[in-house]
């Protein structure tokens, strides 16, 4: 992506290491009460992350049902070396709009998110988050205003590559014959969509998550091989032509692709609208992009409850076991003695990948 920052004259940049426990929960960005918050999003408020159970706005964590206590947090990283970096900037104002969700803008259009920061539209949208929507937005220095003798200083918190619970070894290790379009720098990339994925907590959950993710990606994708659907036969089947918004990149289009096997016009308009990506229109992202591909595969996890009662990423951080990730995948085909040698499957890999993570597999396996 090409980068359209401006230079902030007078700027001031320190960067100083800190040491943070390893085990301590990392704070997700401070809860807004402006902001909007879809399902399986996360926010920092009173010293805990909360989880957003479904769409919202202007509900404080503690005090609505919407929002799920994911437990205390230090507001430090999951790593162990994060890197601090304190950026001094001119007080001022720059004559540049709030950003205001739903709202088209043109490419070239900055804005003002509700984080402070300013934003710049590299393609045409209809609104989506700057924050979410790295495709369609690029940060942009504001150099406007007038500098006061008094500077504003922020402070932001970076992990390091590493973060992620599963080392680039543990992946290769888990997947020694995979699709070198799988990559493990394109999963990590992904990761930011949602940070709550495989980061809420202790340790122990977060590694059963990734596990619990990548076992039901192995079973999906025949341990990373197949990036598309085998079966072509099924390609036409996957149009709703009675969604208003049809099907506009042809009615064979929207077969399954990625780690989760998207498929369905109607999950490439929510997965799109959610990711910030025009996969209704270009659903061919999905296997030519692969951290687009990781992060449909994450958005299904962390937001929609399939078949089942709960979301998949729910389902592990709040105990209810590996066994109903299966049902929110595919529990209709498979679960409830429908097919028990595909649920084995999936148990044989997860039982797999914690025993590479060094974590116990916990309880209610399967469904």
């Amino acid at each position: 992506m090409a980068a359209l920052a401006t230079i902030v004259v007078g700027a001031a940049l320190t960067v100083a290491v800190v040491s943070t426990s390893a085990s301590a929960a990392n704070c997700a960005t401070a809860w807004s009460a402006a902001s909007v918050y879809t399902g399986g999003q996360t926010a920092s408020y009173n010293g805990h992350n909360w989880s957003a159970k479904w769409w919202t706005q202007n509900e404080t964590p503690g005090s609505a049902q919407v929002w799920a206590d994911q437990g205390t947090c230090g507001g430090g990283t999951t790593t162990s070396n994060p890197t601090t970096t304190t950026t001094t900037t001119p007080t001022g104002t720059c004559n540049y709009p709030n950003w205001v969700q739903g709202q088209t803008y043109t490419t070239g259009s900055v804005v003002k998110y509700t984080d402070g920061k300013y934003y710049i539209a590299e393609h045409d949208n209809p609104g989506y988050d700057p924050t979410v929507s790295t495709w369609y937005w690029d940060p942009y220095t504001c150099t406007g205003g007038t500098t006061s003798t008094s500077p504003t200083t922020t402070t932001t918190t970076t992990p390091n590559p590493g973060g992620f619970v599963v080392t680039e070894a543990q992946f290769n290790q888990m997947f020694p014959s995979r699709n070198s379009f799988y990559t493990y720098s394109g999963l990590v990339a992904a990761l930011n969509a949602y940070p709550a994925f495989a980061g809420t907590g202790s340790d122990t959950v977060r590694k059963q998550e990734a596990a619990a993710f990548l076992a039901n990606v192995n079973h999906e994708t025949g341990g990373l091989v197949y990036v598309v659907e085998q079966n072509t036969a099924n390609y036409p089947h996957y149009c709703d032509a009675s969604q208003s918004y049809g099907c506009p990149a042809g009615q064979a289009a929207y077969y399954g692709r990625g780690p989760i096997q998207l498929s369905w016009n109607f999950n490439y308009k929510a997965a799109g609208d959610a990711l910030g990506l025009p996969l209704l229109t270009n659903p061919n992202l999905v296997q030519t992009d692969a951290s687009v591909a990781w992060r449909t595969g994450i958005w299904y996890w962390m937001t929609q409850n399939g078949p089942g009662t709960m979301t998949p990423h729910n389902a592990m951080v709040n105990g209810a076991g590996f066994g109903q990730t299966i049902r929110s995948i595919n529990g209709s085909l498979e679960c409830d003695g429908r097919n028990p040698a595909q649920v084995q499957s999936r148990v044989n890999a997860y039982t797999k990948f914690v025993g590479i993570l060094g974590v116990a597999a916990g309880n209610n396996l399967s469904c």
